[in-house]
């Protein structure tokens, strides 16, 4: 027991029982859903004849198709419509909770799970949604999973997955200015690239991870999806026990300080194994920007793109693939890149702290002209604590457009979308072609403070050096 990791000893926590495939029938301590993946989910249970064995662990929240602008029912678009129309039907017939528009406390769904308290250390966690890993900052084993698998979990609370391996990422020493979590997995995605963590969990560890405020550490573990790895977590320390005491659906008194005696408990030891270890001096990330068409296509903020015959032979379709789509050249610095829209919002930078930081930029400043800037919070609890400390004022007064609560423009399954080949400087989490919602649209995925910059300069800047 004590050389296993963390991702090990909650996985062997939650086994059922091996299937003859050699997988692992898992309990998963709690199922989060929303309105575009669990439609079809629903209907596989009503055509056996099943029902929901466990509703009190399946929360429901509505997100990526809920417009920011305009939420009057029935919304524009129709499919929208019947969206929001079959999670509430489905909610209502199989008893599960759902945080609906008319409910303070909805949101994007990895928004929604921490603020309420629902996760916690040493759960398993999945969700239809890639994005699930954002959960493993609190030191549980959080994943996305697809439609059938939604089903699967909602009739028997159990689903089949292969056990991965373990990396673990070391980033020690101390982060320089104006670089955030943002920054941090951007930089371990570039480096590791975007299929580096096929097969593997990935343990974030170190210093700077030690440091880190469990917003922050949500951000890092959102993205693990994006380099490929399963799932990413964080060990449970005191930052995480003083996160969820007082929140709703937090054990209470006694209860809690038993919970977090035993949360702290499952946290990697001294001498704990691990398949594979990455060390990544803290010194050498900078505020870090991505120029191409994968999160692994990035470049520090005061860098040039790279040349095409600096990749590995096999990689170099794709950077010449990359440079054509989005219009640059090898060798072109990143700063100074004109942009369009600026999107400060999703499960990866929508929370109060991001919202604080872009704030601070913004502040007696005005977005450049010709540049459509939107902050969208990721909760109405996020919504409402920004506009009780008057950021909303703030990103107003300096030509942001303040937003409800939703996915918006990260995915764009929703009317907050890019218009031909228009440049987004976006804090979200994916610069796929087509993903915000122009097929030509061109995405710089950067931190929150870094869009803010953008959209007052009106092209990218480095934090360091905004004035």
């Amino acid at each position: 027991m004590s050389s296993q990791n963390l991702f090990n000893r909650v996985w062997d926590l939650h086994t059922v029982r091996t299937l003859p495939s050699g997988q692992t029938q898992l309990f998963i301590g709690l199922h989060l859903i929303h309105e575009v993946t669990s439609p079809q989910a629903f209907q596989m249970l009503r055509d056996r004849g099943l029902k929901v064995p466990y509703p009190q662990r399946t929360f429901a929240t509505v997100d990526h198709i809920i417009p920011t602008l305009s939420q009057a029912r029935p919304f524009q678009d129709d499919l929208a419509e019947q969206m929001m129309s079959a999670i509430e039907k489905n909610c209502r017939e199989f008893g599960v909770t759902l945080l609906n528009l008319d409910d303070n406390r909805q949101g994007i769904v990895h928004v929604v799970g921490p603020e309420q308290g629902l996760t916690v250390p040493g759960m398993t966690i999945a969700c239809g949604d890639s994005h699930t890993s954002t959960h493993g900052a609190f030191g549980s084993i959080a994943f996305g999973i697809g439609t059938s698998q939604v089903a699967d979990v909602l009739a028997s609370q159990t689903m089949a997955l292969g056990r991965p391996k373990v990396r673990r990422i070391l980033v020690n020493g101390k982060l320089a200015k104006g670089v955030y979590a943002k920054d941090v997995v951007l930089h371990i995605i570039r480096k590791l690239g975007v299929n580096g963590g096929v097969g593997y969990a990935y343990e974030y560890a170190g210093d700077v991870f030690s440091a880190m405020t469990m917003e922050e550490r949500m951000t890092v573990c959102n993205m693990s999806i994006e380099g490929g790895a399963r799932c990413g977590y964080i060990n449970p320390d005191q930052t995480t026990v003083d996160y969820i005491k007082g929140r709703p659906f937090a054990p209470k008194s006694e209860e809690f300080e038993r919970a977090a005696k035993w949360w702290l408990s499952l946290a990697s030891g001294p001498d704990a194994t691990f398949d594979d270890e990455v060390s990544i001096p803290a010194e050498e990330i900078q505020p870090t920007v991505t120029w191409g068409i994968n999160p692994a296509q990035s470049v520090g903020v005061s860098e040039a793109i790279p040349a095409v015959d600096s990749f590995p032979a096999a990689d170099q379709a794709g950077v010449r693939e990359a440079l054509a789509f989005m219009e640059f050249q090898e060798n072109q610095p990143i700063q100074g890149t004109k942009i369009n829209v600026a999107f400060i919002g999703s499960c990866t930078n929508g929370r109060i702290s991001d919202l604080r930081e872009a704030a601070k930029v913004a502040q007696g400043h005005k977005v450049a002209s010709g540049v459509r800037a939107l902050v969208v919070p990721g909760s109405q609890q996020v919504l409402a604590q920004a506009e009780k400390e008057g950021l909303h004022e703030i990103f107003k007064a300096a030509g942001f457009e303040w937003r409800a609560a939703g996915c918006s423009m990260c995915l764009a399954m929703n009317p907050d979308k890019l218009q031909g080949r228009e440049i987004c400087a976006s804090s979200s989490n994916r610069n796929f072609k087509g993903r915000q919602g122009s097929p030509t649209g061109r995405t710089l995925l950067m931190s929150p403070a870094m869009v803010a910059a953008a959209a007052i300069k009106g092209a990218v800047t480095d934090i360091r050096e905004f004035a």
